[in-house]
């Protein structure tokens, strides 16, 4: 007989579902930091690469290698989510993403020199995995909170992540930093610092889903797909929702003009977190120790942001809050266009800018999406979050890579990104939140 959900706001549970973000921001801060500067030092060929007769360099192929990525999975994901809710499999799928997304984080440090393939497959199998996971995870947040609680739990799910990832942050710059005196090659302790990334995620993943329970019951498949194989009839049945979902969207004009801005400044948050390792290696010319230890510094002012935020959004609502989150974005953009080379200071104090933000975008966005939604409905709506999300990630690291390639320039590449802080922020501006918070009961759901 399967347990029974906990009650809403149950503290235990809460914590365990938390623990999924300090689980998986190994991957996200130590293991992809560290893969993004071991592919531009290793892995890239030294002599470069090109496309149609046009040199490309490190940062301009990891751009469209995340470019790429993030198209892989707007395809992937809009049947997520909608069959997570309405098979109540939203647990069991976590479970099934988040391992896949570990064991192939681990063999991101597989490929050695000129291995292009090899790390474009693995890369991306590890991030369809983290990415699907987290529609599972984040389905969760509307069915464990109550409306006055929902901002401060998901600043609480961020805030374990930053620190969970700072902490293992602090571990590997430990092995990086040591690496010669222990004797191991600084690629070998690259290798070791990605492995460790996703059998972290991995092993504390474990402990969170021991405190998770999927609620509601599993639903019969409707008549029209009772002769259709399951898995087929579910994929069909996802898309229909997600069509659905997309197409009423249209009617519900201040919780749509919430997704486009959405789109644009998330989209310049994604681009930033990704190519920032590539950029302060190659352009910056920051050794791997510096550019790890900033990050470390960067993961302790999260932890204390994402708080900040959630303290902030409680006075004065969340989307003042995203607000001046986008405000400190901008900063970050400029400034990052003047940075100096090989100034490891300039870079640390952009980095806490960074981290001070960090947590005030990616918390209160969660929230306050989950508050405008439909709770019945709510692996269907952060699939189809997920989705625009992903479709957002796609612009920003190609852009960057364009305008690198045409310019010879990353720095005007970072400079360019500040148009989709100012966007979004103007669209978010706009957004009644009152007005989209009354109109979720009037959704029709299956």
């Amino acid at each position: 007989m399967a347990t029974a959900a906990p009650a809403r706001n149950d503290q235990r549970t809460i914590f365990g579902w938390a623990m999924y973000d300090w689980a998986n921001s190994a991957y996200i801060t130590a293991g992809s930091l560290v893969f993004a500067i071991y592919f531009g030092e290793t892995i890239f060929p030294e002599a470069g690469f090109s496309i149609f007769g046009r040199a490309i360099g490190a940062e301009a192929f990891f751009g469209i290698l995340v470019g790429i990525g993030a198209f892989v999975l707007f395809l992937a994901m809009p049947i997520l989510g909608a069959v997570a809710d309405y098979s109540n499999s939203k647990k069991r799928l976590l479970q099934v993403f988040a391992y896949t997304g570990a064991i192939f984080a681990v063999l991101t440090a597989t490929p050695g020199a000129g291995d292009l393939g090899l790390a474009i497959v693995v890369a991306l199998i590890a991030q369809v995995g983290f990415v699907s996971a987290n529609v599972m995870y984040e389905g969760f947040l509307p069915e464990l909170t109550t409306p006055e609680t929902i901002d401060r739990v998901s600043a609480k799910g961020f805030a374990m992540g930053y620190a969970g990832g700072g902490i293992h942050l602090v571990l590997s710059l430990a092995l990086l930093f040591f690496a010669e005196p222990i004797g191991l090659s600084e690629d070998a302790a690259q290798r070791i610092v990605i492995v460790s990334a996703g059998i972290w995620w991995a092993a504390f993943a474990a402990f969170s889903f021991s405190r998770l329970r999927d609620r509601g019951e599993r639903r019969g498949l409707p008549s029209t797909y009772r002769t259709t194989p399951r898995p087929i009839a579910y994929a069909r049945l996802g898309m229909r929702r997600i069509w659905r979902t997309t197409r009423q969207l249209v009617g519900f004009p201040q919780l749509l003009l919430f997704v486009v801005a959405f789109l644009f400044y998330n989209d310049g948050v994604l681009t930033v977190i990704k190519i920032t390792p590539v950029f302060a290696s190659e352009t910056l010319e920051l050794s791997t120790t510096t550019i790890a230890a900033v990050f470390v510094v960067i993961q302790l002012v999260a932890f204390f942001g994402a708080l900040a935020f959630g303290w902030l959004a409680g006075r004065v609502g969340a989307k003042r809050a995203i607000l001046v989150s986008i405000v400190g974005w901008t900063f970050v953009t400029v400034g990052g266009y003047f940075l100096p080379v090989g100034r490891a200071g300039a870079f640390l104090a952009i980095g806490a800018l960074a981290g001070l933000v960090l947590g005030g975008v990616q918390a209160l966005s969660r929230s306050l999406y989950g508050s405008m939604i439909p709770e019945d409905a709510s692996a269907e709506f952060f699939g189809f979050y997920s989705v625009f999300s992903r479709f957002s990630a796609i612009f920003g690291p190609l852009i960057f890579a364009a305008v690198d390639i045409l310019t010879g320039s990353a720095r005007l590449s970072i400079l360019f990104l500040t148009a989709f802080f100012l966007v979004g922020g103007v669209l978010l501006a706009a957004v009644d939140v009152d007005r989209a918070r009354a109109s979720r009961s009037k959704w029709v759901l299956d």
